[in-house]
């Protein structure tokens, strides 16, 4: 049996934790009073569109520099850098309603920056923590890291959603100091070794990342698995239509179906790092990404509430083993030279299959209706799990999730 507090055992872990899971609750409070703010004052649902392509644009239009920058200068500068550049976006929107001078558009420009600001923090954050734990700790740091996102994604939009409806000043006033006090944690994790690569700068240095990715096949298969599969998914982009119109429980009955996905990873958690995957990790890589599309099928179909509740948790709890496995081979088959630029474009591919997902999800179901959008994504979830695993059989064979190699084997 696992410990499952193994990765809290390091002190720089802890403060990298409690630093991610700041930053991401700071983040998701900012996200949801933004939302509210904009369709409160303009009625217009389009521009809560823009907010989601203006924070994923900077992502893919900076790949090269942010992994690049994560690369060559200290990731925990950097990740504590972006935090205190959103702490400046939350004091900037909180003078904005403060002094009554909304305008959508130099709101959008604030909400720019902090994609920016996410941009260059994502690879640096995702590289630091193998820096900061023994490689025999780093799956079980995975689990939590996962489970810190979650946490956050279930606390920053309620406490978002309470505080704006007190008042949008508070809101943004409480983002800001989240944000402060968890830059000043980063700085205080201990400087961790990095290994810097080499020191000039030209063209095959920025495309590194995407280099490596494609000659490691179980990095690529791994990368790509993922994202074609929360693709096709598109379950939770759907969700409003389901709680209003085919469910009909209303709004409350869709914040429980809201977060029934986190609430399944967050519990899955407990098993994962309670459980060392020493064999067939490729394998639950491939059954669990099968299972998660199985569960958009039965969520497609149904029409009772506490079963479609259930599918929605499995949706998460699936989708936090195959999230634990490949976030795990990847980093620790990566050189760390490499790590960050393979860190953001990695980013592209999780920023892709969220944003890209949901619109696709919801150009089908205007077209050909919502229950066929979720059973067919579903299925289709399925079909590329199963072409994945023909076409990456290296990924497939992977034994222990640490080095991909069977236990029993002599070395």
């Amino acid at each position: 049996m696992a410990n499952r507090f193994a990765a809290f055992q390091h002190f720089s872990y802890r403060r990298y934790f409690f630093a991610r899971f700041g930053g991401s609750l700071a983040g998701n409070v900012i996200a949801v009073t933004v939302a509210w703010q904009v369709y409160a004052e303009t009625g217009n649902p389009l521009y809560l569109g823009w907010i989601g392509l203006v924070q994923f644009l900077p992502s893919l239009l900076l790949v090269l520099v942010t992994g690049l920058a994560a690369d060559r200068f200290g990731r925990r500068v950097i990740m504590g850098l972006s935090i205190f550049l959103q702490m400046a976006c939350a004091l900037a929107l909180l003078l904005i309603t403060a002094l009554g001078q909304f305008n959508v558009i130099l709101v959008l420009g604030v909400v720019t920056v902090t994609g920016i600001a996410r941009a260059f923090y994502a690879p640096a954050a995702n590289s630091l923590v193998v820096n900061l734990v023994p490689r025999e700790d780093f799956p079980n740091a995975v689990s939590w890291n996962a489970s810190s996102w979650q946490v956050a994604t279930i606390l920053g939009p309620s406490l978002g959603g309470v505080l704006s409806a007190v008042a949008l000043n508070l809101s943004y006033g409480f983002a800001a100091f989240i944000s402060l006090s968890t830059a000043v944690l980063i700085f205080t994790i201990p400087k961790p070794e990095q290994a810097r690569g080499a020191t000039k700068t030209d063209l095959a240095t920025l495309l590194g990342g995407f280099k490596y990715i494609w000659k490691t096949k179980i990095v690529l298969g791994a990368i790509s698995l993922d994202l074609f599969a929360v693709l096709l998914g598109g379950a939770v982009a759907l969700l409003p239509v389901y709680a209003k119109d085919i469910l009909q429980i209303g709004e409350a009955g869709y914040g429980v179906l809201r977060a029934a996905p986190s609430v399944g990873a967050v519990l899955m958690i407990f098993v994962i790092t309670s459980v060392e995957i020493k064999r067939h990790a490729g394998l639950i890589l491939f059954v669990f990404t099968a299972l998660f599309g199985l569960m958009h099928i039965v969520f497609g179909y149904s029409e009772i509430v506490w079963l479609s509740v259930l599918a929605l948790v499995l949706i998460g709890a699936f989708d936090m083993i195959s999230v634990y496995v490949r976030e795990t081979l990847m980093q620790l088959w990566t050189p760390d030279e490499v790590r960050g630029r393979v860190n953001a474009v990695n980013s592209i591919f999780i920023g892709a299959s969220n944003q890209i997902g949901e619109a696709r999800a919801g150009f089908m179901a205007a077209r050909w209706g919502t229950v066929f959008t979720v059973v067919a994504g579903g299925y289709l979830a399925i079909g590329v799990t199963a072409l994945w695993a023909a076409m990456f059989p290296e990924l497939r064979k992977v034994q222990d999730i640490q080095s991909g190699v069977d236990p029993d084997k002599p070395a």
